[in-house]
């Protein structure tokens, strides 16, 4: 947070996480955990196998990455999981009539993909999937509200997140190295039909978690914050409603022109299909300019007329009708975010937001492409890369994030978080290597004598190469994820926190999203060798941006002693 603690509580010792895993509270964590990473490793992973099976083109693919779209705008509806109560359902609690609902849902839809031949079904495979990875999305914030609000002096919240995670990344096993080992011995449409029947016994199981009650304080606590906008010295309702509408605008003109475009893409033919490159280039920088860019210059517009006195209420006004108290819902949960970023920051929002959407570019925008690289360039089997890129290289990540919480410590934040920014970029001419036979990463590996300990476990020198590079590259994003998630703890405001952070974490993935459709485009006419020398390139970007923010803060003061200490445990 932006302001440290002395007495902030210790991180949870897995044997202390053992031990409470008997608490019901718990042990729902690691099965929400579960629910939520599956849905993403299956559909914006896992499927893209399925896909370079049926021979789809990687263009498309590209395309068809898209639906993680739903990832990078969730903030966008968060709020509305808030203050609408589903019919029937409601009386599982404001909390658990979603979850349930998401994942039944992921579930059915799941198993209806499992009946369908993608290369012959591409429209409906294609629409099913976007409407799973909004289930997912949607389940993902009710989730992590859930967990804020359960949390007691035993289920504290340190432990509900650790244990989110560590069901999370079985979550991730499950979907990456055991549907490809199913796939490999039975098909997909099996894999995906049991995967299906898992979320749908989840949803099931879910229906007897604890739910959260209401308490009268938090309910007091939100008619407050309503009231408070409507006191002496705050904007004119009447300026805040012209600011909302047009945002609101502009954040719907941005997911409709996805969304056409993805749906004219996804329903033609390869010859009559909109150039995916044209569109990146005219209209991906404009999707960014309204969702970040135009948003954040009107928050600064409301600061400047609350500092100046301008345009704001000299006595206490009540809401008129119902129109009015929607309004002063919207204003507060989406716009007040974004007015304390630039109140607090000033012109460095601007930074901050270009780091935020840059720094984790290289492995978000060619991550889809991963097993169409593995299995379709390279040509390994199925068992191969579940080996590789799951058991080994999700130990590969858990090293990283150890080793990143270790430099964090050792080096600071920004030390930490620059140094991830490079190496995440320089790994990506691992697979560079890879790309053209990989006699570097032979070499590396036969002299370290990790070809020979491969080949007796039961692999051979050309296995060794793929774990070599993955190895290099999760240990990478582990890294740079932990200082990463540190980073933007330290700058969102503790009022704020749950709104800023899902909305800075939704647009770590919205330019890497947005790319992919031209990078499936650009491996169809360059390959993949030049894909990969394209990204360390981009990567840079936020090395530079890292080393800018580093100077402001330096500057500043903001990297104390105590704010090191209190990042250590953040």
């Amino acid at each position: 947070m932006a302001e440290a603690t002395a007495d902030q509580p210790k991180k949870p010792g897995w044997r202390r996480i053992a031990t409470s895993l008997g608490n019901p509270k718990t042990g729902y964590m690691l099965l929400f955990g579960f629910a939520a990473g599956l849905p993403y490793a299956l559909l914006l992973g896992t499927l893209y196998a399925w896909l370079s099976d049926a021979k789809v083109d990687l263009e498309t693919m590209g395309v068809f990455s898209l639906i993680g779209l739903a990832y990078a705008f969730k903030f966008l509806w968060s709020p509305l999981l808030d203050r609408i109560d589903l019919p029937v359902l409601r009386r599982l609690g404001r909390r658990k009539q979603w979850i349930v609902t998401a994942q039944i849902l992921l579930g059915v839809i799941l198993l209806v993909l499992s009946t369908l031949d993608p290369l012959k079904s591409l429209g409906w495979f294609s629409l099913l999937a976007g409407i799973g990875a909004f289930a997912s999305a949607t389940q993902d914030v009710v989730v992590d509200a859930w967990r804020v609000d359960v949390a007691d002096e035993k289920a504290t919240i340190d432990i509900l997140s650790t244990v989110y995670q560590m069901g999370y990344r079985v979550a991730a096993l499950v979907g990456g190295a055991l549907a490809l080992f199913l796939a490999e011995r039975t098909s997909w449409p099996v894999v995906f039909a049991i995967m299906g029947a898992i979320m749908a016994a989840i949803g099931v199981a879910s229906l007897f978690a604890p739910e959260p009650e209401d308490t009268a304080a938090q309910i007091g606590a939100g008619q407050d914050e309503l009231a408070a906008l409507r006191e002496p010295g705050e904007i004119d309702p009447r300026v805040r409603k012209w600011a909302l509408l047009a945002i609101a605008i502009l954040w719907g003109w941005a997911i409709g022109t996805v969304g056409v475009f993805m749906v004219r893409s996804l329903g033609s033919d390869p010859e009559t299909r909109p150039d995916s490159v044209l569109f990146v280039a005219t209209r991906g920088p404009l999707v960014v300019i309204a969702t970040v860019v135009i948003p954040a210059m009107i928050a600064a517009w409301l600061v400047w007329l609350k500092r100046s006195g301008k345009h704001v209420l000299t006595v206490a006004a009540e809401p008129s009708g119902g129109l009015d108290r929607l309004v002063d819902h919207g204003y507060r949960a989406l716009i007040l975010p974004l007015v304390d970023f630039v109140g607090r920051l000033g012109w460095a929002v601007i930074i901050v937001f270009g780091l935020v959407l840059t720094y984790r570019i290289t492995d978000a925008i060619w991550g889809s492409f991963a097993y169409p690289f593995y299995l379709g360039e390279l040509q390994y089997s199925k068992d191969e890369v579940a080996v590789a890129s799951k058991f080994f290289g999700v130990g590969a990540l858990m090293l990283g994030l150890a080793l990143g919480g270790t430099l964090l410590t050792t080096i600071g934040r920004m030390s930490t978080l620059t140094l991830g920014a490079v190496i995440a970029a320089l790994t990506n001419l691992l697979y560079a290597d890879l790309a053209i036979g990989g006699a570097r990463i032979q070499a590396f590996s036969d002299a370290t004598g990790f070809s020979w300990l491969v080949s007796h476990l039961g692999g051979d020198a050309r296995l060794a190469k793929l774990m070599m590079a993955i190895a290099g590259e999760n240990i990478a994003v582990g890294v740079a994820g932990a200082a990463f998630v540190a980073y933007l703890s330290s700058i969102v405001a503790r009022q704020y926190s749950a709104v800023q952070y899902a909305l800075l974490s939704s647009l770590t993935l919205l330019i890497g999203t947005l790319g992919r459709g031209a990078l499936g485009k650009m491996i169809e006419d360059r390959g993949y060798y030049d894909v990969f020398l394209l990204t360390t390139a981009i990567g840079m970007f936020a090395v530079i941006l890292c080393l800018i923010e580093w100077f402001r803060i330096s500057r500043q003061g903001k990297a104390s002693g105590v704010d090191e200490t209190a990042l250590a445990g953040a």
